[in-house]
Protein backbone atom coordinates (compact mmCIF):
# COMPACT_ATOMS: atom_id res chain seq x y z
CA UNK A 1 0.00 0.00 0.00
CA UNK A 2 1.09 3.73 -0.21
CA UNK A 3 0.12 7.31 0.57
CA UNK A 4 -3.50 7.36 -1.15
CA UNK A 5 -5.78 10.84 -1.83
CA UNK A 6 -8.49 9.76 -3.18
CA UNK A 7 -9.47 12.22 -6.46
CA UNK A 8 -13.24 12.96 -6.97
CA UNK A 9 -14.35 12.18 -10.29
CA UNK A 10 -14.29 15.46 -12.65
CA UNK A 11 -18.01 16.17 -14.29
CA UNK A 12 -21.76 16.45 -12.71
CA UNK A 13 -22.79 15.46 -9.16
CA UNK A 14 -23.30 10.89 -8.21
CA UNK A 15 -25.98 9.62 -9.52
CA UNK A 16 -28.94 9.21 -7.17
CA UNK A 17 -28.14 5.59 -5.65
CA UNK A 18 -28.70 3.45 -3.20
CA UNK A 19 -26.29 1.71 -0.76
CA UNK A 20 -26.16 -2.30 0.36
CA UNK A 21 -23.44 -2.55 3.40
CA UNK A 22 -22.50 -6.40 3.89
CA UNK A 23 -21.92 -6.82 7.62
CA UNK A 24 -22.84 -10.25 8.77
CA UNK A 25 -19.89 -12.49 8.14
CA UNK A 26 -18.67 -14.87 10.55
CA UNK A 27 -15.54 -13.45 9.96
CA UNK A 28 -13.49 -16.93 10.59
CA UNK A 29 -10.33 -15.97 10.03
CA UNK A 30 -10.20 -13.41 12.56
CA UNK A 31 -11.84 -15.90 15.02
CA UNK A 32 -15.19 -14.87 15.08
CA UNK A 33 -14.71 -11.72 16.55
CA UNK A 34 -17.72 -8.83 15.79
CA UNK A 35 -15.51 -7.70 12.28
CA UNK A 36 -17.49 -4.64 11.69
CA UNK A 37 -17.28 -3.17 14.92
CA UNK A 38 -13.39 -3.24 14.96
CA UNK A 39 -11.74 -0.18 15.10
CA UNK A 40 -9.70 1.81 12.69
CA UNK A 41 -8.59 5.06 13.44
CA UNK A 42 -11.23 5.13 16.55
CA UNK A 43 -13.82 4.39 14.21
CA UNK A 44 -15.54 1.05 13.54
CA UNK A 45 -15.17 -0.23 10.46
CA UNK A 46 -19.18 0.06 9.76
CA UNK A 47 -19.23 3.29 10.91
CA UNK A 48 -15.59 4.06 8.48
CA UNK A 49 -18.04 2.40 5.54
CA UNK A 50 -21.16 4.10 6.44
CA UNK A 51 -19.65 7.67 6.11
CA UNK A 52 -18.17 6.74 2.62
CA UNK A 53 -21.72 6.47 1.40
CA UNK A 54 -23.56 8.81 3.23
CA UNK A 55 -25.03 11.04 0.70
CA UNK A 56 -26.87 7.17 -0.67
CA UNK A 57 -30.73 7.99 -0.50
CA UNK A 58 -31.16 5.01 1.02
CA UNK A 59 -28.48 3.11 2.79
CA UNK A 60 -29.43 -0.98 3.76
CA UNK A 61 -26.99 -2.52 6.50
CA UNK A 62 -27.47 -6.45 6.14
CA UNK A 63 -26.74 -8.11 9.52
CA UNK A 64 -28.35 -7.72 13.56
CA UNK A 65 -29.23 -4.40 14.21
CA UNK A 66 -26.22 -2.08 16.23
CA UNK A 67 -25.37 1.26 16.86
CA UNK A 68 -24.27 3.57 13.68
CA UNK A 69 -22.81 6.83 13.85
CA UNK A 70 -25.63 7.24 10.79
CA UNK A 71 -29.22 6.31 10.55
CA UNK A 72 -30.00 2.83 8.29
CA UNK A 73 -32.28 0.38 7.47
CA UNK A 74 -31.58 -3.24 8.85
CA UNK A 75 -32.34 -6.50 6.85
CA UNK A 76 -31.22 -10.03 7.66
CA UNK A 77 -31.08 -13.06 5.58
CA UNK A 78 -32.82 -16.02 5.74
CA UNK A 79 -31.32 -17.87 7.10
CA UNK A 80 -28.91 -15.84 8.81
CA UNK A 81 -25.60 -16.75 7.81
CA UNK A 82 -26.63 -17.70 4.49
CA UNK A 83 -23.89 -16.42 2.36
CA UNK A 84 -22.81 -12.59 0.18
CA UNK A 85 -25.74 -13.76 -2.30
CA UNK A 86 -28.16 -14.33 0.29
CA UNK A 87 -27.49 -11.03 2.03
CA UNK A 88 -27.22 -8.99 -0.84
CA UNK A 89 -30.83 -10.56 -2.18
CA UNK A 90 -31.86 -9.47 1.10
CA UNK A 91 -30.95 -6.22 1.34
CA UNK A 92 -31.98 -4.97 -2.37
CA UNK A 93 -35.61 -6.02 -1.04
CA UNK A 94 -35.41 -2.86 0.79
CA UNK A 95 -33.63 -0.10 -2.14
CA UNK A 96 -35.85 1.34 -4.90
CA UNK A 97 -32.78 3.47 -6.74
CA UNK A 98 -31.74 2.07 -9.95
CA UNK A 99 -28.38 2.31 -9.10
CA UNK A 100 -26.88 0.47 -5.86
CA UNK A 101 -23.57 0.73 -4.42
CA UNK A 102 -22.79 -2.72 -2.59
CA UNK A 103 -19.90 -2.98 -0.04
CA UNK A 104 -18.40 -4.89 2.39
CA UNK A 105 -18.60 -3.68 6.21
CA UNK A 106 -14.22 -4.00 6.20
CA UNK A 107 -12.50 -1.58 3.92
CA UNK A 108 -10.76 1.08 6.39
CA UNK A 109 -9.59 3.11 3.45
CA UNK A 110 -12.77 3.64 1.46
CA UNK A 111 -13.48 7.14 0.93
CA UNK A 112 -16.74 9.50 -0.71
CA UNK A 113 -14.78 9.92 -3.35
CA UNK A 114 -14.28 6.44 -4.41
CA UNK A 115 -17.91 5.47 -4.23
CA UNK A 116 -18.20 8.63 -6.83
CA UNK A 117 -15.63 7.83 -9.02
CA UNK A 118 -17.16 3.94 -9.06
CA UNK A 119 -20.74 6.22 -10.02
CA UNK A 120 -18.98 7.84 -12.20
CA UNK A 121 -17.26 4.84 -13.90
CA UNK A 122 -20.90 3.02 -14.37
CA UNK A 123 -22.35 6.06 -15.88
CA UNK A 124 -20.01 6.17 -18.74
CA UNK A 125 -20.74 3.08 -19.32
CA UNK A 126 -24.13 2.25 -20.88
CA UNK A 127 -23.89 -1.37 -21.60
CA UNK A 128 -22.07 -2.30 -18.33
CA UNK A 129 -24.32 -3.82 -15.26
CA UNK A 130 -21.38 -2.53 -12.38
CA UNK A 131 -18.56 -1.03 -12.05
CA UNK A 132 -16.28 -2.91 -9.62
CA UNK A 133 -12.64 -2.23 -7.64
CA UNK A 134 -9.60 -4.18 -8.42
CA UNK A 135 -6.98 -4.65 -5.95
CA UNK A 136 -3.37 -4.86 -5.64
CA UNK A 137 -2.98 -8.01 -7.70
CA UNK A 138 -5.76 -7.13 -10.00
CA UNK A 139 -8.16 -9.89 -8.42
CA UNK A 140 -11.97 -8.15 -9.14
CA UNK A 141 -13.85 -6.94 -5.53
CA UNK A 142 -17.39 -7.33 -5.87
CA UNK A 143 -17.99 -5.82 -2.45
CA UNK A 144 -16.78 -2.49 -3.35
CA UNK A 145 -19.06 -1.59 -6.56
CA UNK A 146 -21.19 0.34 -7.97
CA UNK A 147 -24.27 -2.08 -10.57
CA UNK A 148 -27.64 -1.37 -12.04
CA UNK A 149 -30.16 -2.84 -9.80
CA UNK A 150 -32.26 -4.13 -12.71
CA UNK A 151 -29.29 -6.26 -13.61
CA UNK A 152 -28.91 -7.37 -9.93
CA UNK A 153 -32.07 -8.37 -9.23
CA UNK A 154 -32.73 -10.34 -12.65
CA UNK A 155 -29.36 -12.69 -11.81
CA UNK A 156 -30.35 -13.12 -8.24
CA UNK A 157 -33.96 -14.25 -9.73
CA UNK A 158 -32.26 -16.66 -11.95
CA UNK A 159 -29.99 -18.30 -9.80
CA UNK A 160 -32.66 -18.97 -7.19
CA UNK A 161 -34.69 -20.55 -9.75
CA UNK A 162 -31.88 -22.59 -10.76
CA UNK A 163 -30.74 -23.38 -7.57
CA UNK A 164 -33.76 -23.54 -5.42
CA UNK A 165 -31.79 -20.72 -2.79
CA UNK A 166 -29.19 -18.58 -2.54
CA UNK A 167 -28.06 -19.50 0.58
CA UNK A 168 -24.52 -20.89 0.26
CA UNK A 169 -23.64 -20.35 -3.39
CA UNK A 170 -20.66 -18.02 -3.58
CA UNK A 171 -20.42 -14.00 -5.07
CA UNK A 172 -18.86 -14.98 -8.28
CA UNK A 173 -22.04 -17.03 -9.45
CA UNK A 174 -23.41 -13.54 -9.96
CA UNK A 175 -20.85 -11.78 -11.16
CA UNK A 176 -19.49 -13.84 -13.62
CA UNK A 177 -23.12 -13.83 -15.30
CA UNK A 178 -23.02 -9.79 -15.41
CA UNK A 179 -20.91 -7.69 -17.62
CA UNK A 180 -18.70 -5.39 -15.39
CA UNK A 181 -16.31 -2.79 -15.69
CA UNK A 182 -13.04 -2.44 -13.38
CA UNK A 183 -11.37 0.71 -11.75
CA UNK A 184 -8.06 -0.28 -10.15
CA UNK A 185 -7.73 1.01 -6.77
CA UNK A 186 -5.16 -1.14 -4.57
CA UNK A 187 -5.60 0.96 -1.51
CA UNK A 188 -9.85 1.34 -1.07
CA UNK A 189 -10.30 -2.10 -1.90
CA UNK A 190 -8.31 -3.31 1.18
CA UNK A 191 -10.17 -5.26 3.55
CA UNK A 192 -9.51 -6.24 7.09
CA UNK A 193 -10.12 -10.18 6.80
CA UNK A 194 -6.91 -10.84 9.59
CA UNK A 195 -5.79 -9.44 12.37
CA UNK A 196 -2.42 -8.85 9.89
CA UNK A 197 -4.59 -6.86 7.68
CA UNK A 198 -6.16 -4.98 10.59
CA UNK A 199 -2.71 -4.09 12.35
CA UNK A 200 -1.77 -2.65 8.83
CA UNK A 201 -4.78 -0.54 8.73
CA UNK A 202 -4.08 1.30 12.02
CA UNK A 203 -0.73 1.33 11.28
CA UNK A 204 -1.39 3.08 7.60
CA UNK A 205 -4.61 5.18 8.89
CA UNK A 206 -1.51 7.58 10.74
CA UNK A 207 0.99 7.43 7.85
CA UNK A 208 -0.99 8.43 4.62
CA UNK A 209 -0.75 12.15 4.65
CA UNK A 210 -4.17 12.38 6.10
CA UNK A 211 -4.11 12.28 9.69
CA UNK A 212 -6.05 15.61 10.49
CA UNK A 213 -8.45 14.47 8.31
CA UNK A 214 -9.31 11.06 9.62
CA UNK A 215 -9.35 12.37 12.95
CA UNK A 216 -11.72 15.02 12.23
CA UNK A 217 -13.92 12.47 10.91
CA UNK A 218 -13.86 10.48 13.81
CA UNK A 219 -14.93 13.28 15.82
CA UNK A 220 -17.83 14.69 13.80
CA UNK A 221 -19.07 11.09 13.78
CA UNK A 222 -18.51 10.66 17.71
CA UNK A 223 -20.10 14.07 18.39
CA UNK A 224 -22.82 13.57 15.58
CA UNK A 225 -21.68 16.60 13.53
CA UNK A 226 -22.44 16.49 10.29
CA UNK A 227 -20.48 19.56 8.72
CA UNK A 228 -18.00 20.34 6.25
CA UNK A 229 -15.70 22.92 7.28
CA UNK A 230 -12.52 24.70 6.23
CA UNK A 231 -9.87 22.87 8.48
CA UNK A 232 -6.81 24.97 7.41
CA UNK A 233 -8.79 28.11 8.47
CA UNK A 234 -9.26 27.10 11.55
CA UNK A 235 -5.91 26.15 11.65
CA UNK A 236 -4.45 29.60 10.96
CA UNK A 237 -7.06 30.59 13.09
CA UNK A 238 -5.31 28.57 16.03
CA UNK A 239 -2.10 30.13 14.97
CA UNK A 240 -2.70 33.41 15.05
CA UNK A 241 -4.35 33.23 18.16
CA UNK A 242 -1.33 30.86 19.89
CA UNK A 243 1.15 33.48 18.47
CA UNK A 244 -0.49 36.93 18.90
CA UNK A 245 -2.20 35.94 22.63
CA UNK A 246 -1.47 33.07 24.28
CA UNK A 247 -0.75 29.55 22.97
CA UNK A 248 -3.64 28.21 25.72
CA UNK A 249 -6.21 30.88 23.37
CA UNK A 250 -5.73 28.52 20.74
CA UNK A 251 -8.17 25.33 21.46
CA UNK A 252 -10.45 28.00 23.37
CA UNK A 253 -10.45 30.17 20.60
CA UNK A 254 -11.48 27.41 18.16
CA UNK A 255 -14.05 26.43 20.41
CA UNK A 256 -15.58 29.64 20.82
CA UNK A 257 -15.74 30.11 17.05
CA UNK A 258 -17.47 26.63 16.83
CA UNK A 259 -19.83 27.75 19.69
CA UNK A 260 -20.98 31.13 17.84
CA UNK A 261 -21.78 29.16 14.85
CA UNK A 262 -23.97 26.58 16.46
CA UNK A 263 -25.72 29.32 18.14
CA UNK A 264 -25.88 31.17 14.92
CA UNK A 265 -27.59 27.96 13.25
CA UNK A 266 -25.30 28.56 10.42
CA UNK A 267 -22.82 25.91 8.06
CA UNK A 268 -19.85 26.39 6.63
CA UNK A 269 -20.04 29.99 6.17
CA UNK A 270 -21.44 30.46 9.85
CA UNK A 271 -18.01 29.21 10.88
CA UNK A 272 -15.75 30.89 8.44
CA UNK A 273 -17.08 33.97 8.96
CA UNK A 274 -16.60 33.96 13.24
CA UNK A 275 -13.21 32.11 11.48
CA UNK A 276 -12.56 35.58 10.21
CA UNK A 277 -13.60 37.68 13.40
CA UNK A 278 -11.45 36.03 15.53
CA UNK A 279 -8.29 36.31 13.25
CA UNK A 280 -8.95 39.81 13.48
CA UNK A 281 -9.45 40.32 16.84
CA UNK A 282 -5.99 38.14 17.65
CA UNK A 283 -4.15 40.55 14.82
CA UNK A 284 -5.00 43.09 16.67
CA UNK A 285 -3.82 41.73 20.04
CA UNK A 286 -0.62 40.96 17.70
CA UNK A 287 -0.54 44.70 16.94
CA UNK A 288 -1.03 45.91 20.04
CA UNK A 289 1.74 43.97 21.62
CA UNK A 290 4.28 44.99 19.04
CA UNK A 291 3.25 48.40 19.64
CA UNK A 292 4.18 48.13 23.18
CA UNK A 293 7.32 46.45 22.92
CA UNK A 294 8.31 49.76 20.46
CA UNK A 295 7.47 51.98 23.12
CA UNK A 296 9.25 49.74 25.79
CA UNK A 297 12.41 49.99 23.39
CA UNK A 298 15.11 52.60 24.62
CA UNK A 299 15.92 53.50 21.00
CA UNK A 300 12.40 54.11 20.32
CA UNK A 301 11.31 57.17 18.16
CA UNK A 302 8.60 58.77 17.22
CA UNK A 303 6.43 57.90 14.28
CA UNK A 304 8.71 53.88 14.10
CA UNK A 305 5.81 52.22 16.40
CA UNK A 306 3.87 49.22 14.38
CA UNK A 307 0.92 51.15 14.65
CA UNK A 308 1.73 54.42 14.26
CA UNK A 309 -0.29 56.34 11.70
Amino acid sequence: MTAYEPTPPPGAPPAVYDAVVLAGGAARRLGGVDKPGLRVGGRALLDRVLGACADARVTVVVAEPRPTARPVRWAREEPPGGGPLAALDAGLRHTTADTVVVLSADLPFLHEATVHTLLATLGAAPDAAGALLTDADGRDQPLVAAYRAAALRSELAALTEEHGALTGLPLRRLTGALDLTRVPDPVASFDCDTWDDLATARARIREHGHVLDEWISAAKDELGIDLDVDIKVLLDLARDAAHGVARPAAPLTTFLVGYAAGRAQGGPEAVAEASRKAAALAQRWADEAAAAQADAAPDATPGTRPDAG
